[in-house]
């Protein structure tokens, strides 16, 4: 490994070498590319122009990675130079290797011709000795008399398909639109001996990015994960071994003293997060701010049960004192789509089972529903009742006999989402979630608020390829909730001690039952209670 500071490296000169010598030096920098690229390629510095690129340390390990590593990852902060250093590396391969093809895939067109830019502009400043002559040039190609080729495109639903090379670099993956079908089209390609290198500031969970890098580190697909902190960019954090460079930042009126304080106080916090810090949570375009939903996550609780095949976890068996919520969320059962129901203590506002499957059919997922309403103190059930959601309440109701459904003003079983009603009870959702008038306890439930997003219409939505079943049976769960929170009156029974806290008295106001005509009726028993 090459460890250097900040002014080892000298930009050399092979105008004044002996033939010896050069081919000495040639052959020196095809074998090291961090040898190459710290003493012969120049880069734009946005404060002082074209200078030597000189390497920082943690610029080195990024290399070192390259190297050794045939797929890489790398979580980077913003303004790392890590592009720059992509591209040098890129350009060194095309120079002393033989008939390579690298591609560099970006978010967009101008993202893509403005690094290829930046290669033409190394290229032309190299001294003659290392170019050996342009076979191509276009807006998006650069190849040389090696036969060896850079490609620097767009990102497209189509794009894998002509990513076929010995090295693939993928710019601010986590921006990318359809990069998970572009990878699946890909991989295929470069398995069989090509490299790749991901590099991307983050943007939120639950994204192909965040997916891969976080198996990375678990040690789950072939990616090495890279991490770099901003703390070890000498620009931004004073190092030793920099004083040449601190003193030429002073004489342009920069003080790296002040650089993070001076910064934090001039971009929002979720800004600071995703760009500097490198925080998954707390950044992307969630439903439910990242802060909040940092909360949800480390409180998140492992002390359950599980119940058919682990579908169902519980965190707390019924108690007789108190009246629970089950809302559920109903799928056909064929791997796609999932059923869903949360059991919420409607005193306390406590998740304390969940149950989650997209292999469960209509009459089992209703016949696990009646044994667990049942089972929670014959709890308040509500159900969606859009498409097959009737099936399952028919079955609940006529074939099950269980009665205390929830019904709607007109006496209908279920509740009929709609995109006016839809807006409101997520937005009850993340108000009682944020008020903390609801504990979740599932890493499930919080793994899908994580990937619950507001799309660029404007829609909140499950990230594409993720679900949000469980998140919208908890809003009907939450709704259900607030609605008996709202038309009941709350007298405890006090005599009855335990550690939970006050328990709570059964709230069912509407009864449902089958009158003399065989019609379902329903009946509102809120008069008794005056």
């Amino acid at each position: 490994m090459h460890r250097c500071s900040y002014y080892n490296y000298n930009s050399k000169t092979v105008n004044f070498m002996e033939k010896q010598e050069l081919i000495e030096e040639f052959k020196r920098c095809k074998e090291d590319p961090i040898y190459f690229i710290s003493n012969y390629i120049k880069v734009v510095h946005p404060i002082r122009g074209l200078v030597p690129f000189k390497l920082y340390p943690f610029q080195h390990s990024i290399l070192n990675a390259l190297e050794t590593n045939r797929f890489n990852i790398l979580r980077k902060f913003r303004q790392a130079g890590c592009t720059t250093i992509a591209a040098s590396y890129a350009l060194w391969m095309i120079i002393f290797q033989k008939h390579k093809q690298v591609v560099i895939l970006s978010k967009g067109d101008t993202e893509a011709t403005e690094v290829l830019d930046r290669i033409k502009l190394m290229y032309d400043e190299l001294p003659k000795v290392f170019k050996p002559g342009i076979a191509e040039d276009n807006k998006h190609t650069l190849k040389l008399n090696t036969g060896s080729i850079i490609k620097s495109r767009p990102s497209g639903k189509q794009s894998g398909r002509s990513l076929a090379g010995s090295l693939l670099i993928i710019d601010e993956a986590a921006f990318i639109e359809n990069i998970d079908t572009i990878w699946a089209a890909v991989y295929p390609i470069i398995s069989t001996g090509g490299r790749a290198f991901v590099l991307s500031t983050v943007n939120g969970i639950g994204n192909w990015y965040h997916d891969v890098y976080t198996k990375a580190l678990e040690n789950k697909n072939s990616f090495n994960a890279i991490d770099i902190e901003w703390i070890d960019h000498p620009e931004y954090k004073k190092q030793e071994g920099f004083s040449e460079l601190y003193k030429e930042m002073e004489e342009k009126g920069l003080n790296v003293d002040a650089w993070e304080k001076t910064t934090r106080a001039n971009m929002p916090v979720k800004q600071w997060l995703q760009e500097y810090e490198c925080s998954f949570l707390g950044t992307g375009d969630t439903y439910i701010d990242g802060e909040i939903l940092k909360d949800v996550v480390e409180n998140v609780s492992e002390d359950y049960y599980s119940k058919y095949n682990n579908r169902m976890r519980v965190w707390q068996d019924p108690k007789p004192y108190y009246t629970y919520v089950l809302a559920c969320d109903v799928a056909l059962g064929r791997d796609r789509d999932y059923s869903a129901f949360h059991i919420i203590n409607a005193y306390n506002g406590q998740q304390v089972a969940e149950f989650y499957s997209n292999k469960t059919p209509i009459n089992t997922f209703a016949e696990i529903i009646g044994t667990e309403a049942m089972l929670y103190n014959i709890a308040h059930v509500i159900c969606e009742r859009n498409t097959i959601g009737n099936n399952l309440i028919d079955w609940l109701y006529t074939n099950l006999e269980y009665e205390n459904i929830w019904a709607d003003d007109r006496g209908l079983f279920g509740f009929q989402v709609t995109a006016q009603n839809r807006e409101q009870l997520l937005a009850t959702l993340e108000e009682s979630i944020r008020t903390n008038q609801i504990k979740i306890n599932s890493g499930r439930t919080a793994d899908e608020l994580l990937t619950f997003i507001i799309n660029e219409g404007g829609k909140p939505t499950a990230e594409r390829g993720k679900h949000d079943d469980l998140v919208m049976s908890l809003a009907l769960a939450i709704y259900l909730y607030r609605n008996l929170l709202e038309t009941t009156p709350l007298e405890h029974i006090s005599k009855i001690p335990h550690k939970d806290g006050l328990p709570m008295p059964s709230k069912q106001t509407k009864y449902a039952y089958r009158g003399s005509n065989g019609q379902i009726e329903v009946e509102d028993l809120r008069w008794l209670m005056k």
